[in-house]
């Protein structure tokens, strides 16, 4: 759906093509009736709190009236015809209510909710159709009905240069409809209804494939020289492949979606004004090969996407990389257990936190069709950490390591309940959609905990048996008498097994801060 702007004096073919197209006004010298951005439209879901932007066009100098649920605001359109205002809707909800906007026309927008209001992005994995091969799809589509449940899709736009409206539409949960949702944010929203009673939006932005300096605004991208170098070589390289009319046309122009800012500016900058509770994040995979430069690349966007949405403490969780490829049969690197590492350093910032899916992977899947338990999982991180619910939301995290002798004592927190060493199955997932498994051959067939890697100061890694110890666990090797450090699921695929009494899984980490695999590749 483009803008909603309705005229009635017009010709039919030029209503048409003005509503193809948004935030168009007639030609030059014609009354210029208010218009709203295609994302406050009817079925949409504002976010309860006391300021919710409202904004669209109108001609210059025009005065405008929003109201909702008896709350009033004022606008006057400026010099180019934009204007904004926002409404108080900190005690409203949760409707249905009908928002009317009036100028010198009048605007009635229906079935409008006020909720809590979640930016779902990332790439693939976050993307991902609840229809899509899901785990229980079928059985979960046909009960999904829910008038308290709503999606915008963002429709993918490429861009050098940022975009003014997202293009979509508001669609409301019904099993004719809920095929096409993210199906990691619609077992999100799902976990929220049912804890909150609330109405839930979701926008969802997710596009496959896209590494995260996409994500990031021009401005975040020219602090990071080499990043900026890309982006300009990108820009030059379009220009100079297009007729010296089109270079010099003011219209944005297509560019691939790996490319530094082009999904920032085609479909983050156009919902920047929108209200929303917070981000959920799903993605990692596109930068498998430039790993260690994630652990800086990820807080930027975070930092950058609050600084653009003018909210500093912006809520921003995320989803770690789930587990996927072959099993390892010694210890090794891993450029997917850096892109964790750097998942969980940007954990140093405020109001984050991740949702760990190291058990939930397949080898030969990078998509892992187990949505409920991501979507649960991220859901429960919100719960804790954005809506203050006393709900476990994270599994056991590596604290502090003290060597013992000939072992090394590891410590944690978030052991709610105790640490757990969870039965080991036979098998592993190989593919779900073509129900492959394999058999689990354990790397530490007599100990307690699988998953542990212990060095000395040859920093030569062995597979280590583990116990836990009270709240701690105690990792030895026999091939080890003087070790230094100890590494957790370092691996693309690790086979582990340490949980909390919660069953949420140990987050994979390391005690050493040896060189990178990927330590010297930039973009």
């Amino acid at each position: 759906m483009s803008a909603i702007c309705f005229r009635k004096s017009l010709p039919s073919v030029l209503v048409v093509s003005l509503l193809a197209a948004p935030f168009v006004l007639p030609p030059r010298g014609a009354r210029a009736d208010v218009c709203l951005p295609a994302i406050l439209s009817e079925h949409m879901v504002l976010q309860k709190t006391a300021k919710v932007p409202i904004w669209g066009k109108a001609d210059p100098g025009e005065k405008i009236t929003v109201t909702l649920d008896g709350q009033r605001a004022t606008a006057t359109a400026g010099a180019g015809g934009r204007w904004m205002t926002s409404l108080d809707l900190a005690k409203s909800g949760p409707g249905p209510f009908e928002m009317t906007v009036e100028g010198k026309n009048r605007l009635m927008i229906s079935d409008v909710l006020v909720g809590e209001v979640w930016v779902a992005a990332g790439q693939s994995n976050m993307k991902w159709a609840l229809g899509t091969q899901t785990i229980g799809a079928e059985k979960e589509i046909a009960q999904s009905a829910n008038p308290q449940f709503r999606q915008f899709r963002v429709a993918k736009v490429e861009s050098d240069t940022p975009k003014e409206e997202a293009l979509g539409q508001w669609v409301v949960a019904t099993p004719q409809t809920t095929p096409e949702f993210s199906a990691t944010a619609y077992y999100f929203a799902k976990r929220l209804l049912g804890e909150l009673k609330v109405p839930v939006g979701i926008i969802n932005t997710a596009v496959s494939g896209t590494p995260v300096e996409a994500w990031l605004s021009m401005q975040a991208v020219d602090t990071v020289p080499h990043l900026k170098e890309a982006r300009e070589r990108a820009v030059a390289a379009l220009k100079a492949s297009k007729p010296a009319v089109a270079a010099a046309a003011s219209k944005p122009k297509a560019r691939h979606a790996t490319e530094p800012s082009c999904l920032f500016n085609g479909l983050i900058h156009p919902i920047l004004n929108y209200g929303i509770a917070g981000i959920i994040w799903y993605q990692g995979e596109s930068n498998e090969d430039r790993a260690w430069q994630y652990r800086f690349v990820f807080p930027l966007l975070i930092q950058d996407w609050r600084n653009q949405w003018k909210q500093p403490n912006r809520p921003f969780y995320f989803c770690q990389l789930a587990n996927f490829k072959q099993k390892q049969k010694q210890p090794s690197e891993s450029a997917w257990a850096e892109i964790r590492e750097g998942q969980s350093m940007a954990l140093k910032l405020p109001n984050t936190a991740e949702a760990v899916l190291i058990d939930i992977g397949e080898s030969n899947d990078i998509h892992p069709k187990n949505k409920q338990e991501t979507g649960t999982r991220l859901a429960n991180v919100v719960l804790a950490n954005h809506y203050g619910k006393a709900i476990p939301f994270s599994g056991p995290v590596y604290e502090s390591m003290k060597v013992e002798g000939d072992k090394i004592r590891v410590a944690f927190t978030h052991t709610e309940g105790g640490l757990v060493a969870k039965a080991l199955p036979a098998t592993y997932i190989v593919k779900t959609t073509a129900g492959l498994t394999a058999p689990l051959v354990r790397n530490s067939p007599k100990s307690e905990l699988e998953g542990f890697a212990i060095c000395g100061a040859d920093h030569k890694w062995v597979w280590a048996d583990a116990k836990i110890d009270g709240t701690d666990v105690l990792v030895w090797s026999d091939q080890v008498p003087a070790p230094v450090a100890v590494r957790y699921a370092w691996a693309d695929n690790p086979t582990c097994n340490l949980t909390n009494a919660a069953g949420l899984p140990a987050t994979p980490f390391r005690t050493d801060d040896l060189p990178a695999l990927t330590r010297d590749v930039l973009y």
